[in-house]
């Protein structure tokens, strides 16, 4: 069985090459902004996004497994998305600073013509940093594509002082345990 991931994250890419198992990818073709606008909660926002982008490529590769991810940050019933802009990402940080948000990384993999899905959640608590580090930060690890504006993998993890979840790579844009226990699940060697 071939292996289609529907993301242009380089972020999920190189979760999806740590499993060692050849892939494609390719951007999906689907616009989150109308979707985003139907006042979804966060969890169902997350797991109507991952399976839309999965769903957007099935018709031209139909004959492959498909891998949809999507991730959301939510803090006192706001859902943030990617920043875009260094003062967006600054003002996403300040909404988190010195709290605990909720983290909600969905997969979805289309295949055999059944629909998986796996929604992790992860408790992140930040530290209380001055708006300057903050700036800092964000002119050093420049997280403008990543939800929640950090870059866990990278800088970002001086942000925080607690992190609970039961799976890492979900906070980088794919939970890699559930996703490989699907593959073997397909008859996909991981390992």
């Amino acid at each position: 069985m071939r292996l289609l991931l529907a993301s242009g994250s380089p972020y999920r890419r190189q979760l999806m090459t740590q499993l060692q198992l050849p892939y494609e990818w390719v951007n999906p073709r689907f616009d989150e902004e109308p979707l985003k606008a139907w006042g979804l909660s966060a969890s169902d926002l997350v797991e109507r996004l991952a399976l839309e982008k999965a769903k957007s490529v099935l018709e031209a590769h139909s004959d492959k497994a498909i891998i949809g991810s999507d991730q959301v940050v939510t803090i006192g019933g706001e859902i943030l998305g990617k920043p875009g802009t260094p003062e967006a990402a600054v003002e996403q940080l300040l909404k988190l600073n010195g709290k605990t948000h909720e983290l909600l990384t969905s997969v979805v993999v289309l295949a055999e013509g059944e629909v998986w899905q796996h929604t992790e959640s992860t408790r992140m608590t930040m530290d209380k940093l001055s708006e300057e580090s903050l700036k800092r930060y964000v002119s050093k690890d420049k997280p403008l594509d990543c939800a929640g504006s950090y870059k866990i993998e990278s800088l970002g993890i001086s942000l925080f002082v607690r992190v609970e979840g039961s799976d890492p790579s979900a906070i980088q844009g794919l939970p890699m345990m559930a996703l490989s226990a699907r593959l073997r699940e397909l008859g996909l060697h991981t390992p």
